[in-house]
């Protein structure tokens, strides 16, 4: 079956399509993909991993034609982002 493992950061994404097994993990599937060789500064403690844009466990069945996403840390709260451009929509 195939899975799509994705990882993006600002300026470029890499997409890659793997040929698994039925029964692949979220795990086996990123080993499989050498996301890390080409990616080092992913570290699975900092970077949470999902599948169709929901993070799950490491140990997710996939299903065919499923979407692998390893997300970035978020750098600030989207929240006080949102908040800071009203703020300087209405000073304008």
């Amino acid at each position: 079956m195939n899975v799509m493992v994705a990882y993006a950061l600002p300026d470029a994404q890499t997409l890659l399509t793997l040929e698994v097994e039925e029964g692949c993990t979220l795990e086996q599937a990123l080993a499989l993909s050498g996301i890390l060789a080409q990616h080092p500064e992913i570290n699975w403690v900092h970077n949470k991993v999902g599948v169709n844009g929901r993070v799950r466990p490491m140990n997710t069945l996939l299903k065919a034609g499923e979407r692998v996403e390893v997300y970035r840390p978020r750098v600030a709260d989207p929240k006080s982002e949102r908040r800071a451009r009203a703020e300087q929509a209405k000073a304008l």
